[in-house]
């Protein structure tokens, strides 16, 4: 082996030197990691020297986000053989961790990687890159990638296990995250967590709590971020029971001086119709965020209490250093929405552009199309949507159409329709309103010419279904449901119920029944819709003048809301009802939402 040469033997010092400045001040800022690499290259530095090359990648991957990834890579492109395989693992790293836009350089460098003969990916490429592969949701790929890390033998790892878990559950293959997760022989709390938070993501609340309940019972103790997906679960079905377990579980541990948990807490109690208490929660918090003002914000909003929404809106502008944010105004618009406060609408909209510089996305010109819809401005509504600078997405076309309907504005309906099924031709819901609006004008030709075309399209229909909640069980109810072990316990109450409220004056709204069939067919129908069964199950399960809790997966109908208005008056029941698109909030005979929904 040649001796060194007297330049190598006076650089290698130097090499040390600077990487021991990258280690002492390479952390602070970008611009001490300029001025080190710069004092490196006018000391004889190398721009192509490996060693000093890789601490400088990594030092300013690691710097706070965004961390400039072109600068590192640039270094990176100067290293003449980057045999070292840390370097391409921290630049894989920073790209997948950057953000969305960048995610794809991720992908680029390993297959460069994979083609420059230099280095071969080792344990931790895999995780880096899933990661990235997770955030462009692209589960083919992930599945590519997923088979070269089996045939690599990294399979059996448990961090390349849960980055698989990961990413199927983040692009939306629950079915294939659990089946890695399954088949884990040691199973983190990290696991569980992400197959948990995947079933919550992925509209699959049910199969979250029972995955918690196993793990609970393989005495693995959940962490803050298995409270947040539990919480979420338990809102979407509207568990309030175990939620308020959660909430005691969280007490106990600590984790309500958590601001994100609690704020999360402050979410579930609203979204579970639980106004009081999320209010409680607020009032009682230290620390409170834009986002808990917007939790409760919004919370009133859907829960019917719009002005309440409106007035802590006022609130929050009056507190210093708290600023709305645009998910404040979606709530602030619905408000107005549901409330049919049209005018003061449009002006909380001229506010959040010309006060608050928010640039409106789609969702607050959504809002602002049911605002007139709502209060049965049809034809202005869908000036307004002409007038859009976006192009109307399918649920502002959806709300039209729904407005239509009810309005009985069949003209507008079908175009509405049209625009619908260009967008989003299977959708059974368009179907049926289209259907229920033929019905209601006695066009029955047109009803069985939309029922062939549903057949024709391979479309069905969603049932209809009412979720209620027992101890720590929820049940569910579906149109002449009798599947229920109670179910002639159930139908006995229903008959009483049903009696009760026709000597109250309740006169079934047989409008509501969009079939040609006899009228006391259609009375019958009313009867055995979802959420009066659930009642009934309610009221023979629960003790006298204790509140009662639906969830409905569809709006309610004028009949059901008439109906339990009576029934929240003659069995003395406050009776919380949340159906597709909000709350009512039903007491003493009368409704949150003052019949306008």
């Amino acid at each position: 082996m040649p001796p060194c040469s007297e330049t190598s033997v006076l650089l290698l010092p130097m090499v040390e030197k600077c990487i021991n400045l990258l280690q002492t001040h390479g952390v602070s800022s970008l611009t001490k990691l300029r001025q080190i690499h710069a004092f490196s290259i006018r000391h004889g530095v190398s721009i192509t020297d490996a060693e000093m090359g890789k601490h400088l990648i990594f030092y300013l991957v690691s710097l706070p986000c965004p961390p400039p990834m072109s600068y590192a890579h640039k270094v990176f492109s100067k290293i003449e053989k980057p045999i070292n395989v840390f370097i391409w693992n921290t630049l894989i790293r920073g790209y997948a961790e950057i953000g969305s836009d960048s995610v794809s350089s991720a992908v680029s460098l390993y297959r460069e990687m994979r083609v420059s003969g230099f280095v071969e990916p080792d344990t931790h490429t895999y995780p880096f890159l899933l990661k990235a592969v997770s955030k462009m949701a692209d589960v083919r790929l992930g599945e590519m990638i997923h088979s070269v890390v089996i045939r690599s033998g990294f399979g059996s790892l448990i961090f390349a296990q849960n980055s698989l878990l990961h990413l199927y559950a983040n692009c939306g293959d629950v079915s294939s995250a659990y089946k890695v997760f399954d088949k884990m022989p040691k199973k983190d709390r990290v696991a569980w967590n992400s197959v948990i938070n995947g079933f919550v993501e992925n509209g699959k609340p049910n199969e979250a709590l029972k995955l918690y309940t196993e793990m609970d019972s393989k005495g693995i103790r959940p962490d803050s971020f298995t409270i947040v997906s539990l919480l979420s679960a338990c809102a979407k079905i509207g568990a309030l029971t175990l939620g308020k377990r959660v909430h005691v579980y969280m007490i106990k541990v600590g984790f309500t001086r958590n601001l994100h948990s609690s704020n999360v807490l402050l979410d579930f109690y609203a979204r579970c119709g639980r106004v009081e208490e999320a209010r409680t929660l607020f009032d009682e918090m230290v620390d409170k965020n834009s986002v808990s003002w917007t939790s409760l914000i919004v919370g009133l909003a859907v829960n019917g209490f719009g002005k309440e929404a409106i007035e802590l809106f006022k609130e929050m502008e009056s507190k210093e250093g708290l600023s709305p944010c645009e998910i404040t105004f979606v709530g602030i618009l619905y408000a107005c929405s549901h409330c049919g406060m049209v005018k003061e609408g449009f002006e909380y909209f001229r506010r959040m552009k010309e006060e608050y510089k928010i640039e409106p996305r789609i969702e607050h010109f959504g809002c602002m199309v049911d605002l007139l819809a709502r209060a049965g401005q049809v034809k202005k509504a869908y000036e307004y949507i002409q007038k859009m600078p976006m192009q109307p997405n399918v649920v502002i076309w959806r709300t039209l159409l729904g407005a239509c309907i009810v309005h009985g504005d069949s003209d507008l309906a079908e175009y509405a329709r049209l625009q619908i099924l260009q967008l989003e031709p299977n959708h059974s819901g368009d179907y049926v309103l289209l259907s229920n609006m033929y019905a209601s004008e006695q066009r029955w030709s047109d009803v069985q010419k939309i029922r062939r075309q549903m057949l024709r399209d391979g479309v069905r229909k969603v049932p209809g279904h009412s979720l209620v909640e027992v101890g720590n069980r929820v049940h569910e109810f579906l149109m002449g449901d009798k599947s229920h072990p109670q179910s002639d316990e159930i139908y006995a109450k229903l008959k009483e119920m049903t009696d009760r409220l026709r000597l109250e004056g309740y006169v079934p709204q047989i409008s509501n029944v969009y079939v040609d069939v006899e009228e006391e067919e259609k009375e019958n129908a009313l009867v055995y819709h979802s959420e009066k069964i659930a009642i009934a199950f309610m009221l023979i399960s629960t003790p006298e003048r204790s509140s009662i809790r639906v969830v409905k997966n569809l709006r309610i109908c004028a009949d059901c809301h008439s109906a339990i208005k009576l029934v929240s008056k003659v069995y003395d029941r406050e009776i919380v009802v949340r159906d597709r698109s909000r709350f009512h909030h039903f007491k003493n005979g009368s409704c949150s939402c003052q019949d306008y929904w």
